[in-house]
């Protein structure tokens, strides 16, 4: 059985697999945080002793096992062909040569994609976009990111930066976003966002389980303590949800008149939400993309949480060898 290690770096989390090459399944599959504060130097270097212990323990569970290569998946906006990571918002990289120095630490050719696209990727191979043609992918947490599928392949843009679904404006006028816009969908509804609208209201006075959830410090609230007290009917944490679902439903449906989907995958940890979130948010699409759009599209949640961006990032790597632009023989990347 041969392997390709895919790397998902997100703004939260580090997630490393062992990704069988026929997409089968997973070895072993590590996560730390990511701890962007330490610098990239530090960040890339627990991650090559992450990576490095998945090969091991892939190996050692299976000796007749091959790695075969790495894929990673990071935020952007970058350069697939260069491996260069131009700026990352969440983590405060500018011009950082990933693919090289991933490729130089452990030792495999390694590719270089957006770690949206590698989610949506992910979902398409082996998850909730299983056959569709057409398909969005939007991946929520510390930032919101999109990837776009259009008959049965990554769409990339001119640049590589098609697909950046959260920096699309809302409001011309309204919240900054760390991208340095102003009204991005991400500054509404990724994961700090939802925090943040939730701490807003309890400091004006609404009374609020979630407080004593963070132990009455609003700097400890996060996310998914508002999804956990929605869950268990708090009102001021029910009324972020719905705000959510309607910031996203707004965005989601630009996207839906704009690329006409059959599915729209919506990954992270704002699913746990559940119908609390995902009702409102379609009959937000519903409301204002064109009727014969949403008739041909579905909106889902993730099927792969915490593994889409590694099946991904994978999947990109299996696509480039495939595509003859990666020197290993190719034993086929079935298909969904």
């Amino acid at each position: 059985m041969r392997y390709v290690i895919g790397i998902d770096i997100g703004g939260t989390n580090l997630v490393v697999g062992a990704v069988r090459e026929d997409g089968s399944g997973l070895g072993t599959v590590l996560s730390q945080p990511t701890r962007s504060e330490e610098g990239p130097d530090s960040v890339l270097a627990r991650l090559t002793i992450i990576a490095n212990t998945v090969i091991e323990e892939t190996l050692s569970k299976q000796p007749e096992a091959e790695v075969i290569g790495v894929g990673i998946g990071a935020p952007g906006p970058l350069d697939t062909s260069s491996g260069v990571v131009f700026l990352t918002p969440n983590l405060a990289w500018v011009d950082l040569p990933l693919r090289q120095r991933m490729a130089d630490a452990l030792g495999y050719p390694a590719t270089l994609d957006n770690d949206a696209n590698c989610a949506i990727l992910g979902e398409w191979w082996q998850g909730a976009a299983r056959g569709a043609q057409h398909a969005l992918g939007v991946t929520i947490g510390t930032g919101i990111g999109g990837g776009v599928i259009t008959n049965g392949a990554l769409y990339h843009g001119a640049s590589d930066c098609a697909g950046e679904l959260g920096h699309t404006s809302l409001d011309l006028q309204g919240r900054k976003c760390k991208c340095g816009n102003y009204g991005c969908l991400e500054a509404y509804a990724s994961g700090p966002a939802i925090a943040l609208r939730a701490v807003e209201a309890i400091e004006v006075g609404e009374p609020s389980v979630m407080l004593e959830h963070a132990g009455g410090d609003t700097a400890r609230i996060t996310a998914e303590i508002v999804y956990q007290a929605a869950q268990a009917g708090d009102n001021v944490a029910l009324e972020v949800v719905r705000d959510t679902a309607r910031y996203l439903g707004t965005g989601i449906a630009n996207f839906v008149n704009i690329f006409n989907p059959e599915v729209v995958v919506v990954c992270g940890g704002v699913t746990r939400a559940g119908e609390r979130l995902f009702a409102p948010l379609r009959q937000e699409v519903a409301r204002r993309a064109f009727k014969p759009a949403v008739a041909a599209c579905r909106i889902v949640a993730g099927e792969l949480p915490g593994t889409a961006g590694v099946y991904g990032a994978a999947a990109s790597f299996l696509q480039l060898r495939d595509a003859g632009k990666i020197g290993i023989p190719a034993q086929g990347m079935p298909r969904a």
